[in-house]
This record gives C-alpha cells, sequence and structure tokens, in this order.
C-alpha cells in the first residue's frame, strides 16, 4: 500500500485542503505558507483532476480528513504559522503484529555535529541498501568504496567514507569500520575535483568498468553526464555524473559514479550495474 498508493494519498489530501482553503476564502499565498508550498503550485491544484485510489473508501476517508483539517485550520486562521508537522505510520499485518513510527519535521536546520553524525548515517543507509547481486561482477579488486561531503567541503578532512574497503566475502557485503571522516583519500580527491565543475554533487562511489564504447553507450541511454580522468586526472566538464578513468600500465580503470546524496547514488549505481 505505499509507494504510489502512498504517494496519491499525499496528493490527493494536499490538493483536498488547499481547494477546501481557496474556498473559505484564502489567499493562495496564505495556502501556500501554511502548507509549506508556492502560489503556482496551489494555482494548479485547482485544475487538475484529483488522484485516484486503488478503493473508493480510501478517496473517502482522505477526503474526510482534508475536511476536518481544513476545518481546524480554518478556526487557527492563515497568521499562525505551524512549527512542526508530525506523521504517524501504522502497518497492520495478521496475528495482531502492527509496525508503528511516528517523526516529526520542524523545519528547522541541524547544526553542524548534527550534519555530519546525519550523513555518517546516509553513508551506512546507503551501504544497506545496496544489492550484491548487481553489484558482485563489478566490485573492483582493490574493492569499492562510497564517500560523501557536506554543502560547503573544501578539504579530504571533510569528506566521509568507510575506512579501507567494501569488499564481497561469504557472498555479503563486508568493511571494516563504521563510516567516519577523512578515511578514503583517493576518493575524496576525486569527489572534490568533481565538485570544482559541479558543486551539486556530494556523494561518490568506484566500480568496475566495461569498455569505454558500452560506459558512453549507458550514459547516453540514462541521459548521464560523461567525462574522463586519464589515469586520476580529471578533465574538465560542466555537469558530471560518471567519470571513466580507462587506467594504464600499472593503474587500475575504475568508474565513479556521482550523486547529489548517497541514497541517489546507490540507485544510479544500481542502474548502470543493470546495463553493463
Amino acid at each position: 500500500m505505499l509507494g504510489v498508493d502512498g504517494s496519491a494519498w499525499l496528493n490527493r489530501l494536499h490538493m483536498q485542503l488547499a481547494r477546501n482553503l481557496r474556498a473559505a476564502d484564502w489567499s493562495q499565498a496564505e495556502i501556500a505558507d501554511m502548507l509549506g508550498s508556492t502560489q503556482s503550485t496551489i494555482s494548479r491544484m485547482s485544475s487538475r483532476p484529483l488522484p485516484r485510489l486503488n478503493g473508493t473508501s480510501d478517496e473517502s476517508t482522505i477526503d474526510g480528513w482534508a475536511h476536518e483539517i481544513s476545518m481546524a485550520l480554518g478556526q487557527i486562521g492563515p497568521d499562525n504559522q505551524p512549527n512542526r508537522h508530525r506523521f504517524i505510520m501504522e502497518i497492520s499485518f495478521g496475528h495482531g503484529q502492527v509496525l508503528r513510527f511516528d517523526k516529526s519535521l520542524t523545519g528547522q536546520d541541524l547544526d553542524s555535529d548534527q550534519e555530519q553524525r546525519a550523513l555518517l548515517k546516509q553513508l551506512e543507509w546507503a551501504m544497506s541498501r545496496i544489492d550484491i547481486n548487481r553489484i558482485k561482477e563489478k566490485m573492483p579488486a582493490v574493492g569499492m568504496n562510497i564517500a560523501c561531503c557536506l554543502e560547503n567541503a573544501s578539504t579530504t578532512k571533510e569528506v566521509a567514507a568507510f575506512p579501507g574497503k567494501i569488499t564481497i566475502v561469504e557472498n555479503k557485503l563486508r568493511h571494516h569500520e563504521t563510516p567516519a571522516f577523512d578515511s578514503s583519500n583517493h576518493l575524496a580527491n576525486m569527489l572534490l575535483a568533481a565538485r570544482s565543475y559541479d558543486e551539486a554533487k556530494s556523494a561518490i562511489l568506484n566500480i568496475k568498468p566495461t569498455s569505454k564504447e558500452a560506459v558512453e553507450s549507458i550514459c547516453e541511454d540514462l541521459d548521464l553526464n560523461l567525462t574522463f580522468a586519464p589515469e586520476g586526472k580529471l578533465q574538465s566538464h560542466q555537469g558530471i555524473d560518471v567519470i571513466l578513468d580507462e587506467g594504464g600500465f600499472g593503474w587500475e580503470p575504475s568508474l565513479y559514479i556521482l550523486a547529489h546524496n548517497p541514497l541517489e547514488l546507490v540507485d544510479r549505481m544500481h542502474q548502470i550495474c543493470a546495463m553493463m
């Protein structure tokens, strides 16, 4: 019931809230401020058809919930701004088994220490998301790694990675220690070099490449920007998604994949590996 259904639930709720508040004479700007959206999005919602849900009972539930929330917001008024949103998800299975998750969103920024801890957590989550069956044949002889950095990183000490390398042992991905900053000099330098041309990219990993022609074809099919780094020397390029180092005498070839964050990075790596 998650995935497409969950997205449709949220979209329908958002659209019904916007329509109900507009009918209560709230301006588009007031609705946008309350719902955390933009005036243009609120305007589009008034003309778009509501997303259909798998069951009409679900549609009735969402519409009724939107009515309750909009009535309550009408009592509070548009001049009051929320300082947090709380989301509760409960998944019920047979035999009385229930999973419940309760989280709050506050819109506040993390401090520097919290940002670093959150980044290290993202690396661990990304690692757990890797499909070993997709990466097995693309694992470099020297092992792979994943590195990422914060928005304003300028030195290798501000890039986090797994100490040592990620390898396959007994058909499982293994790493020696938890991720840490200043742990992978080569990958960190490649990431910082790429960021000098594309500062939006903050995560990188390395896999074993296939032929240059195959890499070029894959990047074209996936609409990814490819550049080259002969023996680790990155060539200038505006917008970098993939870097191919074809290697040389005593220099192992490498394919570097970049993304905006570690989770997006793993998804992109899976896409590329599936086509290699």
